[in-house]
């Protein structure tokens, strides 16, 4: 109860961060989608430079989050904001989304586009004809989890000046208030499951059932 009077008698400041935390989770995740699924699928014609691209992204993702965001915040051009959170983010998203992509497209049945060669398809057409809609189960489960990842590790842009579900949490520690650090806590684990939830949906409605694996 205490929890549902603390948010009813702040409403107004909860709603402030929860916006501000899910239009930044949405901005890293269209960024993401766009820069890291182009990275895996030209990965995915070379071999010698997806093993240094996914290592690199490993190694990226093992930083502590509150240390890169430290590191980007002293550096020229960045600084304290949301334009530093971003990017933080977006290395973030790299590896689950850069991995899984690659593994899909890899992955295919050899028979399959040996098929497809045989048919007279040019490598083009077999990639956007056959590996992606063949590799789009492994590529979803990947934005699933940088979706879940990228939604959890936002609360620690605020250390940086984001003024977000992170702030709660962090304002709930700092004066032990365990109402605040609970409902910062239960809006991000909501937010991350609702997001997760409608990208289930979507894979649904894009693959086919003969493709999907049960979500």
């Amino acid at each position: 109860m205490d929890i549902i009077n603390f948010t009813l008698n702040n409403a107004g400041l909860v709603l402030e961060y929860t916006f501000n935390h899910l239009s930044l989770v949405l901005i890293v995740l269209l960024i993401s989608l766009a820069l890291w699924i182009s990275t895996g699928l030209i990965i995915s014609w070379h071999d010698r430079l997806a093993g240094t691209v996914i290592s690199l992204s490993n190694i990226l993702f093992c930083i502590p989050s509150i240390s890169l965001f430290g590191l980007f915040m002293t550096m020229p051009g960045f600084g304290l904001g949301r334009n530093t959170a971003v990017v933080v983010l977006v290395i973030y998203a790299m590896m689950p989304l850069v991995r899984s992509v690659y593994l899909g497209v890899k992955s295919v049945d050899a028979s399959v586009v040996d098929a497809g060669k045989g048919m007279g398809m040019t490598p083009l057409q077999i990639l956007l004809q056959i590996r992606i809609p063949m590799a789009w189960p492994m590529i979803f489960a990947g934005m699933r989890v940088s979706i879940v990842i990228v939604t959890g590790i936002a609360t620690m842009a605020t250390f940086i000046g984001e003024k977000n579900l992170g702030r709660l949490i962090h304002q709930g520690i700092t004066r032990g208030d365990s109402d605040m650090i609970i409902t910062g806590a239960i809006i991000v684990a909501c937010m991350a499951l609702l997001l997760d939830f409608i990208m289930a949906r979507i894979q649904r409605r894009v693959i086919s059932p003969g493709l999907r694996f049960d979500t």
